[in-house]
């Protein structure tokens, strides 16, 4: 049976966890965490497309190659992005210092970085928390740890899910941050995701890959992709469970609460979206191919105009039309149906007068288009929300 709860979080065997304030940003908040796992893990990650990638991005890429990992440090308040060598070198003072703390290899360290990019990380106040990090280990929880990664976010972000494998009880759980910035080619802004599971590593990245293009890869905020964005899993095995490959059932059950988790993750990503009133999800279904599904998707949830019609309570199907036209896929506007929280308010390109009803749908928390393509049978869905005036307040103010 599996179980997955947002107020119960499971833990993992052998992992620990820890949060400091080093007061990176600002004084006043734990900004400064460390997950640990008391064996070598299998490590498996994906990280930004962005071309303009932070040093702690550069370090893990090369690390992530041995396919191995134990400990990941992570502060929040400071992106070390565009930080030129002293970047880079910042990043690899703060994995050494964390390995010799936990008394581990140094290439066994990760590091992560988020928040105002192009200045030089504190390491003055950074260096000597490391210690304070290492031995509060066990002392906080996973919960603590999603609070201290946290930017503009206003809510931390932790999912957990047990299944049963090999008659052996697998735990997953994972946390995330992100609120701005988001809309990834890979991942979402920060994910760590830790279990006990004991899985071979190629099946360990197949799993993850799948997971994240069903979830983080199909939400989108505000079209921006971030420098840092970054998603991490270790898995140590520690479950006792035979071990998982992939082509068996045993990784598909894996595969898909793997998938779940992140999904969830996803939502809770969009909900709190700087400034958001509503969270939408938009499918294109009966498409050509896969891609053009996603594609529409995408060019609806992206749209500016789309956006802040559905903060106004504005059921203008015109401007998802206009984005199907401009967003390049295969379309027939004369076949097009659109349905807005199960109500159709396109028939065959052309509205069917219902705009009074369909405003009114437009009135709750969440908001389900969808856009039926009726030129193939694939599908895909986008996680989106509206675009409001604290948006731009929170992005105008950001480094003040």
């Amino acid at each position: 049976m599996k179980t997955m709860r947002k107020d119960i979080i499971f833990q993992p065997k052998g992992f620990l966890f820890s949060a400091v304030e080093a007061a990176i940003k600002k004084p006043g908040r734990k900004d400064l965490a460390l997950i640990f796992s008391e064996i070598e893990s299998v490590i498996s990650g994906m990280f930004t497309t962005n071309n303009i990638k932070a040093a702690p991005v550069k370090l893990d890429m090369k690390r992530i190659k041995s396919g191995k990992g134990q400990a990941i440090i992570i502060n929040s308040g400071n992106a070390n992005a565009c930080t030129g060598r002293q970047g880079l070198m910042d990043a690899m003072e703060m994995a050494e210092m964390t390995a010799n703390a936990l008394g581990i290899k140094t290439g066994m360290v990760y590091v992560c970085s988020t928040g105002v990019i192009g200045t030089l990380l504190p390491m003055e106040r950074i260096r000597p928390k490391i210690k304070e990090l290492a031995d509060n280990l066990g002392k906080n929880s996973i919960n603590d740890v999603a609070t201290a990664i946290m930017t503009t976010d206003t809510f931390p972000k932790v999912v957990s899910k047990r299944i049963r494998i090999d008659s052996k009880t697998v735990t997953i759980s994972a946390i995330c941050k992100g609120a701005g910035m988001i809309c990834p080619n890979m991942a979402t802004m920060l994910c760590f995701i830790v279990t006990d599971a004991n899985i071979d590593k190629s099946a360990l990245d197949n799993a993850l890959k799948k997971a994240v293009q069903r979830s983080f890869n199909r939400i989108t905020i505000d079209g921006d992709m971030s420098t840092n964005d970054t998603v991490l899993i270790m898995a140590n095995g520690l479950a006792g469970n035979a071990l998982i490959e992939k082509n068996s059932k045993e990784f598909d059950r894996f595969a898909n609460a793997l998938s779940d988790i992140t999904y969830e993750l996803g939502r809770m990503i969009v909900k709190d979206g700087e400034g958001a009133t509503k969270l939408v999800e938009i499918e294109v279904k009966n498409a050509r191919n896969e891609e053009d599904a996603e594609k529409g998707a995408f060019a609806i949830a992206n749209s500016m105009l789309v956006k802040t019609a559905i903060y106004g309570n504005d059921a203008n199907w015109g401007r998802i039309m206009a984005a199907l036209g401009y967003s390049g896929i295969a379309i027939k506007e004369e076949k097009i149906d659109i349905f807005l929280n199960g109500l159709k308010i396109v028939n065959c390109g052309m509205g069917m007068g219902k705009d009074k009803q369909a405003n009114k749908r437009l009135k709750g928390k969440e908001l389900k288009i969808v856009v039926d393509l009726h030129l193939g049978r694939y599908a895909a869905k986008v996680l989106t929300c509206d675009l409001t005036e604290d948006y731009v307040k929170i992005n105008a103010e950001y480094r003040t």
